[in-house]
C-alpha cells in the first residue's frame, strides 16, 4: 500500500459556511479509479484530512459537496452535486451521495446504497445494501433502509422503522416503528412484489410497481386488470397487512 497522499487543498478557494467553520476546495494528486479522476482534477469542499480518505481507497467529493465537521467518507464512495456530509456521519463502501442530500448526525450510508435529490439521512439512521433515498424523504432516528428498498417522494421513515427487502415506501409514508409496513414477493402476474405501509393521516398506502395509491385505489385497478385468482391473492394480503398494521399501530400508539 502506498503512503503517497490522493489529494490537497487549493489554497484562496474556500467557504466559510459558520463562524469559524471553512471548507476548501481539493484537487487530486492522483488517479482515483473507477471515477474518471486524474491527476489535477478538482474536487468538492472538505473541511480537514481527516473528511476525506487521503492514502487509500478511492473515496471521492465531486462538484460542490461538502464534507465536514467529523463527517468521513472512505472506501469507493463518493460524494457529489451539492450534497452535504457532515456531524459524525460515515459514508463509505461503493455508497453514492448527490444532488442536494444531506447525511449527518450519526448517519451511515454503506453498501451499494445512494441517497440523492433532497433525501435526508440523520440520527442514528443507516442506509445500507443496495438501498436508495431519494426526492424529499427522511430517514432519521434508529431507522435502517437496507437490501433492495427504495424510500422516495415525501416518505418519512423513522424512530426503529426497518425497510429492506423489496420494499417501496413512497409519497406520504409516515413508518415510525416496528410493524407499520408489510411487503409480500413474487406476488400477482408478473411476480413482483407488493408493499403496504401506514401514511401521515394512519391510513394505508399501497406500491406494486409503478402504481402508487391507496388500498381502494389498488384493489380497483387489480379488478380491471386481473383475472379473479390474481385479484383475490392480492385482496387476501391486503387484509394481511391491515390487520398487521392497525395492530401495530395501536401498539405503538399506546406505548408513547
Amino acid at each position: 500500500m502506498t503512503n503517497k497522499k490522493r489529494w490537497e487543498f487549493i489554497p484562496g478557494d474556500e467557504i466559510t459556511i459558520a463562524p469559524g467553520r471553512t471548507v476548501k476546495r481539493i484537487r487530486a494528486l492522483v488517479a482515483i479509479d473507477g471515477f474518471g479522476v486524474s491527476p489535477g482534477d478538482l474536487g468538492g469542499y472538505v473541511e480537514s484530512e481527516t473528511n476525506l480518505a487521503q492514502v487509500s481507497g478511492n473515496a471521492w467529493v465531486y462538484g460542490d459537496a461538502r464534507v465536514y465537521g467529523d463527517a468521513q467518507v472512505y472506501g469507493d464512495a463518493w460524494v457529489s452535486g451539492d450534497a452535504w456530509v457532515y456531524g459524525n456521519a460515515r459514508v463509505y463502501g461503493d455508497a453514492q451521495v448527490y444532488g442536494d442530500a444531506r447525511v449527518y448526525g450519526d448517519a451511515q450510508v454503506s453498501g451499494d446504497a445512494q441517497v440523492s435529490g433532497d433525501a435526508q439521512v440523520s440520527g442514528d439512521a443507516r442506509v445500507s445494501g443496495d438501498a436508495w433515498v431519494s426526492g424529499d424523504a427522511r430517514v432519521s432516528g434508529d431507522a435502517w433502509v437496507y437490501g433492495n428498498a427504495r424510500v422516495y417522494g415525501d416518505a418519512r421513515v423513522y424512530g426503529d422503522a426497518w425497510v429492506y427487502g423489496d420494499a417501496w415506501v413512497s409519497g406520504n409514508a409516515r413508518v415510525y416503528g416496528d410493524g407499520l409496513i408489510f411487503w409480500a414477493s413474487q406476488v400477482g402476474s408478473e411476480n413482483g412484489t407488493l408493499t403496504v405501509y401506514n401514511t401521515r393521516d394512519n391510513t394505508l398506502q399501497v406500491t406494486r410497481g409503478c402504481f402508487v395509491g391507496s388500498v381502494d385505489e389498488f384493489l380497483e385497478a387489480s379488478e380491471r386488470k386481473h383475472d379473479d385468482d390474481t385479484h383475490l391473492e392480492y385482496r387476501l394480503l391486503i387484509e394481511i397487512a391491515h390487520s398487521r398494521i392497525t395492530r401495530a399501530r395501536v401498539k405503538l400508539e399506546a406505548a408513547q
